[in-house]
């Protein structure tokens, strides 16, 4: 891997895994850090995207990271609560050029499969025979309810949580069918923190790598105005607030980058140990990790 970015001149940074902020993201949890003096001041970072895009607001030009990454959901067969990230931004490039620039890696390192492209809107089309953007949150209703899940009155009217589990309950099993699937172009809802299209606004500049079903990274086309990054977190905050989680103080430092001017790339985040399972080195996360299951108590903890 490293071996790549010096050949595309890419630098290696490091942030800390240490920060004041956590991710405002509805679905991430964030584990913190205690001290006897401020015992809620600290979290241990889901990835490492404000402080690199703060780099590269100051002139870093491209830069990639290696390194921890923090999410307590359950220890499972894909998932460390510790676990390596791969994250890297590219300057100038668009969301196309940047599933190459993964494809690029990923041969690099003995990668040999096919990898298909696929938008999120010719699946879905395939799968529920309409476009996502075209239904109503009623119609969107509908399809959920008829997939073995759980979900309140409340939960029909969160259309970024009715098209979570449509993806789980059918799209989901569809690409694990395909093999290898950039799939590309997600809804509006489903954004996270892309760009919107300049040619069609209901739909998000994302892509997802995906194999056999299992996500392995997940790329934008980044965000660059920090007006539009701070309505995402307050879509973000909303949300949570509908689902009952606590609001999350965005990061200043982060808008403050974006404002004093951030150039337009690309950026990706890739889970190694994932990489590692698909290139055929088990089918539990466990083979590829030599302590996985020592963050197990904390997890239960929190």
């Amino acid at each position: 891997m490293r071996s790549y970015f010096a050949q595309q001149r890419v630098c290696e940074v490091t942030t800390p895994a240490v920060i004041a902020y956590p991710s405002c993201e509805p679905g991430l949890d964030n584990l913190i850090v205690g001290t006897r003096i401020d015992p809620d001041r600290w979290y241990l970072r889901t990835s490492p995207e404000a402080a690199m895009k703060r780099l590269l607001a100051a002139g870093s030009g491209d830069i990639y990271q290696l390194g921890p990454a923090f999410r307590p959901d359950p220890h499972g067969r894909h998932h460390l609560v510790e676990f390596t990230l791969l994250e890297w931004y590219r300057v100038g490039f668009d969301l196309w050029q940047l599933m190459g620039d993964v494809e690029g890696l990923l041969r690099t390192v003995g990668w040999v499969r096919p990898l298909l492209r696929l938008s999120y809107n010719d699946l879905f089309q395939t799968c529920f025979g309409v476009a996502p953007h075209e239904l109503s949150t009623a119609a969107l209703a509908q399809c959920v309810a008829a997939q073995p899940v759980g979900l309140t009155a409340a939960d029909f009217d969160d259309r970024a949580l009715l098209f979570d589990c449509l993806f789980a309950c059918v799209l989901e099993p569809a690409l694990a069918r395909m093999g290898a699937v950039f799939l590309y172009d997600f809804p509006i809802e489903l954004r996270a923190y892309a760009r919107l299209s300049a040619t069609a606004p209901s739909v998000a500049q994302r892509c997802e790598l995906i194999v056999d079903g299992l996500e392995l990274a997940n790329g934008y086309y980044e965000i660059t105005d920090a007006a539009e990054q701070a309505e995402c977190f307050a879509t973000e905050n909303a949300t949570r607030r509908r689902r009952g989680l606590p609001a999350v103080a965005p990061d200043p430092a982060w808008l403050a980058a974006l404002a004093a001017g951030m150039p337009a790339c690309a950026g990706v985040a890739l889970g190694l140990e994932r990489l590692l399972l698909v290139l055929g080195h088990g089918h539990h996360i466990d083979a590829v990790s030599s302590f996985a299951a020592e963050l197990d108590p904390l997890v239960s903890a929190s």
